[in-house]
């Protein structure tokens, strides 16, 4: 009887710890942002896989692009719920990150392996996305199939319900 005891208090033990592995993201290309054709301004920026640049004004939706900086605390706060959107969204929605404001492309690719990212993400070395996107971060955008910004969310998203909801909203899909 106290084996069975033992036994059974070891696999509660055990069962009771965090069984979820953390996960790990990819650098995935950048091959996969569809854009428009002919757009009205050229704002081209780095592919954090090393591969050709985008033109973040031609990024064809429905799209969601998040501007984040690995030394953004809300940014890192709010992955969370961008890694499980997109988990759970059966690519309705390409999600697109720019990474700002980095020492190197290099601290960008790590923190978005570390942090679970599975989308394109796009480098801005020289910051000229500051002109389209604005200073500060975190800032969300929802592109329509047009490629027009159809809105823009200053600030963290607070939980997966928001980007679904303001995804559902602004883009007819979540």
């Amino acid at each position: 009887m106290k084996k069975i005891v033992a036994l059974l208090s070891l696999l509660f033990i055990v069962g009771c710890g965090n069984s979820t592995p953390a996960l790990k993201g990819e650098i995935v290309s950048c091959s996969t942002i569809n854009t428009i054709a002919d757009p009205a301004k050229t704002i081209d920026a780095e592919c954090l896989d090393g591969g050709s640049g985008v033109n973040v004004a031609a990024i064809k939706g429905p799209a969601i692009i998040n501007v984040w900086g690995s030394w953004c605390a809300p940014c890192k706060d709010e992955l969370p719920y961008f890694v499980e959107f997109n988990r759970n969204q059966g690519g309705k929605v390409l999600l697109v990150g720019i990474d700002v404001e980095e020492k190197n492309a290099q601290d960008g690719r790590a923190f978005a392996i570390e942090q679970g990212m599975n989308w394109p993400n796009l480098y801005d070395r020289k910051g000229v996305t500051r002109k389209y996107f604005g200073m500060g971060v975190p800032v969300t955008w929802f592109i329509d199939s047009d490629g027009k910004v159809v809105h823009k969310k200053i600030g963290s998203i607070k939980s997966t319900d928001e980007l679904r909801s303001l995804s559902k909203k602004y883009l007819g899909v979540s």
